[in-house]
């Protein structure tokens, strides 16, 4: 009896970690109450053992056993590869950072410019 498990197709979020990725899942419902349709975005953390996944592939997971405390999937395949260039991918990456850090990081550059 095989088992089917669960597969999912999202586009990598970070490929920060070593052998992991996060995945952003989409999925569009109805609301129960007002009939609108929803957007739902959920973030799964997958096994990468070979670190292929770049930020903005779109690729497909699947369940497995636990590999970490909080990895409960593993990458199936790659279906397309994103087109951003090593810049882009980096402007991707420091647009994660907390806005109050690089506030205080510019108000730090200009107390230093006017003394």
């Amino acid at each position: 009896m095989s088992e089917a498990r669960a597969r999912r197709v999202g586009r990598v979020a970070s490929d920060r970690a070593d052998k992991t990725i996060i995945v952003e899942v989409e999925s569009v419902r109805r609301h129960r109450l007002y009939g609108k349709p929803v957007r739902i975005r959920r973030k799964f953390m997958a096994h990468d053992p070979s670190n292929t996944c770049r930020i903005g592939d779109v690729v497909q997971i699947e369940e497995s056993r636990p590999i970490s405390r909080r990895k409960r999937w593993r990458l199936v395949e790659v279906l397309e590869r994103t087109q951003l260039t090593a810049e882009e991918r980096q402007a991707a990456f420091s647009a994660g950072e907390t806005e109050e850090a690089s506030a205080v990081a510019s108000d730090g550059a200009e107390h230093a410019e006017q003394q």
